[in-house]
């Protein structure tokens, strides 16, 4: 069952004009969020802090491998996106295919735009498209020692041997 938070570009389009007509600040950030952990919390709490409103670009499980390779992702993009969406801080969920967010920030136009402290500024997709149109770019620092990666690395040398 899809949740009444996952939506399309489409809807979101609406959801935005409709959040602007109200004075409504709205942030963005993605990711894959393969397994969610403290850092993604982290990131999503900023994002979240920054505007009234968080929508979270999930990249779908054939853009995660073309990101991340043909191991990832570990859970299914339906998976990724009912967890992320049954977060207190998150707005909205979008799943999209492209391996950047470029299009759909390009549609949405959100006033935040917030990413992990691993991306450089200038690095950023859509960073002109926010700034250009008055908002601001956020980058926050990651938790040192938390990632997917990590994760995946310690449950396979934990287990090897079972």
């Amino acid at each position: 069952m899809k949740h009444r938070k996952v939506k399309s570009v489409k809807q979101l389009v609406k959801i935005r004009c409709q959040l602007k007509k109200e004075g409504k600040k709205v942030a963005f950030t993605n990711g894959c969020f393969d397994i969610l952990h403290r850092g993604h919390i982290e990131c999503l709490r900023k994002a979240k802090s920054s505007g009234d409103v968080l929508i979270v670009g999930l990249n779908s499980d054939l853009s995660v491998r073309k990101i991340k390779g043909e191991k990832r992702p570990i859970l299914s993009q339906n998976d990724r996106a009912e967890i992320l969406a049954s977060l207190e801080m998150v707005d909205y969920v979008l799943i999209f295919n492209e391996q950047t967010p470029y299009k759909i920030i390009v549609s949405l136009v959100p006033d935040v735009l917030v990413k992990g402290g691993d991306y450089r500024k200038d690095k950023i997709v859509g960073k002109e498209i926010v700034e250009s149109s008055g908002g601001q770019v956020i980058r926050v620092k990651q938790v040192p020692g938390r990632s997917t990666r990590n994760i995946v690395r310690k449950i396979t040398s934990r287990y090897a041997d079972t």
